[in-house]
């Protein structure tokens, strides 16, 4: 079979598990990436939508700076994917509730094609699945029947789990799970008042759920503000909360490095790039927030500091290798730096949201009692001279800050 043929045949089977996703509803996100073209646009996501009664596929064009959305039949959608799939988009990845499916087509137009099955067949998968559902169930903070929910699109018209959502729906519930830990373990609970500011907050899937469980589950009066760069984005979800009449909940175009925030007692910022992270830290300990929860990703500052030490060089000559070391030091020293202004820091592995593959969190909770910082600083700068490090934003904020009191 000619290279012509077999690539034709890779396609075909791709095509034929997205039709199949699409007509059984097991559809949960179609990612179109490796764009090569001229619009500054990284990736198409996919999902299914429910408008009207009428299945529609909604595309959403992601670019540098903003989002762009459009609803298409399924027949539109699959011709739209078909048209862009080795034009200007050469990688494809379908997410279905029980299998994911990869498209690749390389420089010279050969196609990698990969499937693999998430989940085994089994006699009684209806009980099984209706089982593990009511088993999941146990564990949620929140119910399935908020408004907000039908509002942002993760449940329909009945109040029910849009599938192609279930994936975010168990994010969100893992998010507020580690939420409601961090606020008792600070003591935020037997507060009257909680005022929590989330950086970075895009379609608020977050803000409202917090609101929610604050509103539902503590006896405070929750002060949750949205900070979003995207105008249209601070809009939309301004709206909502309006319509649905949530006091306490609103929205600010801004961004970590300039909002003004003070008396926060929660700072969130998820998946804040780069030192943009260390901005929301700074800002956390400088308002003295209880909790601090931070999702760390795009570590560029320190990487091009680091003088490899002689041992470790064989291992840290592989630009992969080296990455990782640099992520590990940069937050390494973000929990430290934490540590020594008076937290109690954790560094673990968080569920990922949808627009990245990153999911580490750095959790930290206030001390009650004050600690001497002398070891910790020792430590963060025996790390640095070990590797070199000239500078770390964090720790040049904290300075900064230091020097102006």
């Amino acid at each position: 079979m000619s290279d012509t043929a077999l690539n034709l045949d890779k396609t075909s089977q791709f095509f034929a598990q997205l039709h199949l996703a699409i007509s059984n509803q097991s559809l949960q996100k179609l990612v179109l990436s490796k764009y090569q073209g001229a619009e500054a646009l990284k990736q198409v996501q996919v999902r299914p939508v429910l408008i009207k009664q009428q299945r529609l596929l909604s595309f959403t064009y992601k670019y540098q700076t903003n989002d762009i959305t459009k609803n298409l039949s399924v027949d539109a959608a699959i011709a739209e994917v078909t048209a862009v799939l080795g034009n200007t988009f050469f990688a494809v990845h379908l997410f279905t509730t029980t299998s994911e499916t990869q498209l690749t087509i390389s420089k010279k137009g050969k196609c990698l094609y990969q499937h693999k099955l998430l989940v085994k067949a089994t006699a009684q998968p209806i009980v099984l699945e209706k089982q593990a559902m009511h088993n999941r169930e146990k564990k949620r903070y929140l119910s399935l029947q908020q408004p907000y929910l039908q509002a942002l699109g993760v449940t329909d018209a009945e109040h029910k789990l849009i599938p192609a959502m279930s994936r975010k729906w168990k994010q969100i519930n893992k998010f507020i799970e580690i939420f409601s830990v961090a606020i008792q373990e600070a003591g935020l609970a037997q507060y009257k008042d909680l005022h929590i500011a989330d950086f970075g907050s895009g379609k608020a899937y977050l803000t409202f759920a917090m609101h929610d469980y604050v509103s539902n589950n503590l006896l405070a009066t929750a002060q949750i503000t949205g900070v979003e760069l995207r105008q249209s984005l601070v809009d939309l979800c301004n709206s909502t909360a309006e319509s649905l009449h949530l006091s306490g909940l609103k929205f600010e175009q801004g961004d970590v490095k300039h909002f003004q925030a003070k008396g926060i007692n929660v700072m969130i910022a998820l998946h804040a790039c780069d030192v943009a992270t260390d901005y929301a830290l700074h800002m956390g300990i400088a308002t003295g927030a209880e909790v601090i929860m931070c999702s760390p990703c795009c570590h560029k500052q320190i990487r091009p500091q680091i003088k490899l030490p002689q041992v470790l060089a064989p291992m840290l000559q592989h630009g992969i290798h080296l990455g990782q070391e640099a992520e590990m030091i940069t937050d390494s020293l973000r929990a430290l730096l934490l540590d020594a202004h008076g937290y109690q820091t954790k560094v673990f592995e968080f569920i990922s949201l949808e627009h990245t593959s990153k999911n580490k969190m750095i959790l930290a909770t206030k001390r009650k009692q004050v600690k001497d910082p002398s070891k910790t600083l020792a430590q963060i700068a025996a790390i640095k001279q070990f590797y070199g490090i000239e500078q770390h934003c964090l720790e040049q904020l904290l300075a900064e800050q230091a020097i102006s009191v």
